[in-house]
């Protein structure tokens, strides 16, 4: 069974995705990661950062 440290890490908004193992570490650490459905939701930075007014208002207000 695969563990979450073996999941494919793509961008769910761009499709981008780290190209050798040093970008892959350093996305693991830098992306934001979500659950959808069960499965993993990766978003590299740039698209968090242009989206981020809609990442917010998915959000349930006992965040805020």
């Amino acid at each position: 069974m695969a563990g979450p440290g073996d999941e494919r890490v793509v961008c769910a908004t761009c499709g981008t995705s780290p190209r050798d193992d040093a970008a892959l570490a350093l996305a693991r650490t830098t992306w934001a990661r979500g659950t959808e459905n069960r499965r993993a939701v990766w978003t590299c930075p740039q698209c968090s950062r242009e989206h981020l007014r809609s990442i917010e208002g998915k959000l349930d207000s006992s965040w805020w």
